[in-house]
């Protein structure tokens, strides 16, 4: 899976006029502390009351278990590993992302559930053991019939067989979960500071504009005029 990083919202408050005036006037009493961020406010945004006590709400409660959790990193360190560029997904925070979303979006949470218990059950037939206690070589016997449905071989392709007909007999339900935890991973971990650094994304930022590069010009005959570079492109 190639890496990507996610982005990062900025958010610069301005003041208005009538604000500054006041802040200019002398207190004739100590100022009123400014309240803590409860952590729910994206880019310390006021938000209405509501959508705070959601948010909060949210946060506090929890709806996998400990043995769902942990099944969830493995799969999501399965997904986006640790490399070179960047830590891996639950270094990212993608667990407590998924858990969130869960909460946030409810309709995840049937098929997030069924699935991992799908993936305990199929654990159990192969292993005798839950998936979070198999080895790595065990737990990836059991991905790979899941992750790689649609991979058929060019030989295959010419006979016909569709990739439909290639996956294995069962494996409708983990296939599904499988492409469901791989979303949430990867919007997890690319909406990350860690992400959004293994993108290499720096957001807006001012710059000068020098006008086209010559060679473009030269491949599209093209050529700016004096007034153009005097009026338009100089600085």
């Amino acid at each position: 899976m190639d890496r990507r990083k996610s982005i990062k919202t900025i958010a610069i408050g301005t003041a208005s006029a009538g604000l500054l005036v006041e802040a200019c006037k002398l207190p004739d009493k100590k100022a009123e502390e400014p309240k803590k961020d409860s952590g729910t406010n994206v880019g310390n945004l006021d938000r209405q009351p509501e959508e705070k006590a959601r948010d909060e709400k949210a946060m506090a409660d929890k709806f996998f278990t400990e043995q769902e959790m942990a099944t969830i990193a493995i799969l999501a360190d399965i997904i986006i590993p640790k490399d070179d560029v960047s830590g891996s997904a639950t270094e990212a925070g993608v667990p407590a992302f998924i858990e969130f979303i869960v909460k946030d979006m409810p309709q995840h949470q049937t098929p997030m559930r069924g699935g991992l218990r799908w993936l305990d059950i199929e654990s159990m037939k192969r292993f005798e053991k839950s998936f979070k206690e198999l080895d790595t070589k065990q737990q990836l016997q059991i991905v790979d019939d899941i992750a790689y449905p649609v991979v058929i071989s060019k030989e295959d392709a010419e006979k016909g067989i569709t990739p439909k007909k290639k996956l294995k007999p069962g494996m409708d339900q983990g296939v599904a979960f499988f492409n469901l935890i791989r979303n949430l991973t990867a919007t997890g971990f690319y909406t990350s500071e860690m992400g959004l650094k293994d993108l290499g994304y720096v957001g807006n930022r001012p710059n000068r504009w020098n006008g086209v590069p010559e060679d473009v010009l030269k491949q599209y005959g093209l050529a700016y005029t004096e007034k153009d570079l005097k009026e338009c492109i100089s600085f």
